[in-house]
């Protein structure tokens, strides 16, 4: 036992002795406790009784009316996040979107944004889309009769499509922006000072084809803003399937891959949080970028370069969307403020950790050879700021989650002696002085570029 309390204290570069006396750090963090315990199931059902109120969210329709129509429902998200909070600096995220596809006409599209400040310029993102749409229900085809594809196959693009309609749109995704303007709250009134600085938004045009998180993620790629995380809501509140199963204690995370992404990083993540914080709830990861056929605004950012996963309920009730049965009824206000915790515990415990360490070069190259003895695993990565140690990872490459780890201390190399780096996947993390860890940075084996052979004529 002494000798390995002597190893750890070397490591850490800490007196032996202190390190012997200091009592283990639990798992779970009283701040995030606070957190997570703060998300009101009140608060999210009258959040969505209001936004329901509005008749339609439909990005076309009326902007004018104070009461009807996306135009009120945006000024009413954008009042209800700034009384919730003076420490959260809201707007609106406005642009003028020309006519296309399902945009039949200009229009003036703005998603709600709301920012609490960091201590670094890191972001993380919390969003779910607050438009809606009535093309008469999931499962109605959005093809027109055969023959007519050239009048407008898309309901949404033809000439008599009402945009006016009912579309209460209450769990897509009326459940994703309650919780997002619900964790604006409970995030911006913790009283705790995070590193990342915070950004919860509700989308606009999503049922356009994401319209809204497309052009802001094009933004945020063209200045270079650094985005950590995105944890996108969509269809989170329906705990009753449309095959009559009930499931109020999952819920699915979609990771576009390939295994050692971003985006499986944060899912993985989300599930290692969630099993300290909200253990009764199940994190089912999806090894797919979204549900087949179909997709969300995660993907406007994956498209850009930023880590994003999708959260979506574990069982959906396909005939209570895209038509005039997504009422609020079909919203299971238990199991959505489940979700929001689950959203509270990943978004928390990075907000708090340090940013990833960086495993590539100036050049992209993996900083990761077989080094001394040809047959050894040397990993190096940049220092992180605000790290006091780091923990790296490895597992067999055939398995996508980690099986071994080990905890090192604050230095920015080390060496596994006897494992082949061409048969297990590598990782490292960073953590923080008060024991929060960020994602796992993965050393990625590089696609090896292809020759081309000359070949007589």
């Amino acid at each position: 036992m002494i000798a390995r309390w002597l190893v750890v204290s070397m490591l850490l570069g800490t007196p032996m002795l202190a390190v012997a006396q200091t009592a283990p750090r639990p798992d779970a963090d009283p701040r995030i406790e606070k957190i997570v315990a703060s998300v009101s199931q009140e608060r999210l059902q009258s959040l969505l009784t209001k936004l329901v109120s509005f008749g339609t969210r439909n990005t076309l329709s009326d902007q004018d009316s104070s009461t009807k129509g996306i135009g009120a429902a945006r000024n009413w998200i954008l009042e209800e996040m700034r009384r919730s909070s003076e420490k959260l600096k809201v707007n609106f995220d406005t642009h003028i979107i020309l006519p296309q596809g399902r945009i039949t006409r200009q229009v003036d599209l703005r998603n709600v944004v709301a920012i609490l400040p960091g201590k670094s310029p890191r972001r993380i993102y919390v969003s779910g889309h607050y438009d809606s749409v009535n093309i008469g229900g999931q499962n109605v085809s959005n093809s027109a009769a055969p023959g007519a594809a050239a009048a407008g196959g898309d309901r949404q693009t033809r000439p008599d499509f009402d945009a006016n309609v009912e579309a209460n749109g209450a769990n897509d995704d009326g459940s994703g922006t309650v919780l997002t303007m619900e964790l604006a709250r409970a995030f911006a009134e913790s009283g705790v000072q995070f590193d990342a600085t915070l950004v919860f938004i509700c989308w606009a045009g999503e049922e356009q084809g994401l319209v809204g998180s497309n052009v802001h993620a094009a933004d945020l790629a063209a200045n270079k803003v650094p985005v950590e995380a995105v944890f996108n809501n969509d269809i989170v509140g329906n705990s009753l399937g449309g095959n009559g199963f009930r499931d109020a204690e999952s819920v699915r995370v979609y990771a576009i891959g390939p295994e050692d992404s971003p985006a499986r990083s944060l899912a993985r993540y989300i599930k290692k949080t969630a099993s300290v914080y909200v253990p009764s709830h199940r994190i089912r990861l999806m090894a797919r970028e979204d549900r087949f056929g179909r997709g969300s605004d995660q993907s406007s950012l994956t498209q850009n370069g930023f880590p994003a996963i999708v959260f979506r309920e574990s069982n959906e009730n396909f005939e209570r969307q895209h038509g005039a049965n997504d009422k609020i009824d079909g919203v299971d206000f238990g199991y959505l403020a489940q979700n929001a915790r689950v959203n509270a515990a990943g978004v928390a415990s990075l907000a708090l950790a340090p940013p990833a360490p960086k495993v590539t070069n100036d050049r992209g190259g993996n900083l990761l050879s077989r080094d001394p003895s040809g047959y050894d695993a040397a990993l190096r990565w940049s220092a992180s700021p605000g790290a006091v140690a780091y923990r790296i990872y490895w597992r067999d490459t055939w398995n996508n989650d980690w099986e071994f780890s080990q905890t090192i201390g604050n230095v920015t190399q080390f060496i596994l002696r006897n494992v082949s780096i061409d048969d297990f996947a590598f990782g490292v993390s960073a953590i923080g002085a008060d024991g929060q860890e960020s994602l796992v940075s993965s050393y990625v084996s590089p696609v090896r570029a292809g020759t081309t052979i000359k070949r007589a004529q």
